[in-house]
């Protein structure tokens, strides 16, 4: 049992990707709007959902999860967290979406999806870890098709695919707003990017950075912030 923010707490069974920093920071990154609808692509057990859910009292979230172990997982924590008129997990190939959802039915989508495009399987959850269900062109296509004109996808990503993700969000239109570039040491190289795509947007890009620990290895403002070790910290 995980606990989050604001009493919501996760469970997350053996074999099913686990609780990671990368969704801790994307929980942050996201901005929403004002009774915002949101997908989550490759839910997993909710967490990212929970996340929101917890500092949002007005968003409502659907969550896509090939995974049936991951989705049940899913179903039995928004249970627990009394987050059934709020929240669903939905257990179905993301690649269906253009076949089930209306376009344009969300404001915000979010993701963090598998990382890596090729290379020997990986032994331990490959189909969280790499590309084998799940590329970086299904998922934006996704995005693109059930976001409405002017919302947000937020992605939490590696660095080396950064070029490619722009490359590739462009053609459903999902143009490249807010860069976070995410360190995990201060002093050291680049581990993380976040980024936020707004469909039908014009040109223009913000870049911002931050570490999870100082040059002595002491956890940062930001790292507090992305685990609500204090409140203070936190963005409105």
């Amino acid at each position: 049992m995980e606990y989050l923010s604001n009493g919501i707490t996760v469970e997350i069974p053996a074999g099913v990707f686990p609780l990671s920093t990368d969704s801790m920071a994307l929980a942050r990154f996201v901005r929403l709007p004002r009774n915002a609808r949101v997908l989550d692509l490759g839910s997993g057990c909710g967490t990212l959902g929970l996340l929101l859910c917890a500092c949002d009292a007005g968003c409502q979230v659907t969550g896509v999860e090939l995974d049936p172990a991951a989705h049940t997982a899913a179903g039995d924590n928004i249970i627990r967290n009394g987050l059934s008129s709020r929240m669903e997990s939905i257990c179905m190939d993301l690649r269906r979406i253009p076949e089930t959802v209306a376009p344009g039915s969300f404001s915000v989508c979010i993701s963090n999806p598998p990382y890596f495009s090729g290379g020997f399987e990986s032994r331990t959850l490959p189909e969280a870890r790499q590309e084998i269900t799940c590329s970086l062109e299904d998922l934006m296509r996704a995005a693109g098709w059930a976001l409405k004109f002017g919302g947000d996808f937020f992605l939490v990503h590696k660095p080396d695919r950064l070029a490619q993700i722009i490359a590739l969000a462009s053609e459903r239109q999902l143009e490249a707003k807010r860069l976070l570039l995410l360190r995990h040491r201060e002093d050291g190289p680049i581990t993380l990017i976040l980024l936020q795509l707004r469909k039908g947007a014009k040109p223009g890009l913000t870049i911002e950075e931050a570490a999870l620990f100082d040059r002595c290895g002491n956890p940062t403002d930001y790292h507090r912030s992305v685990y609500h070790t204090d409140e203070s910290h936190r963005e409105p």
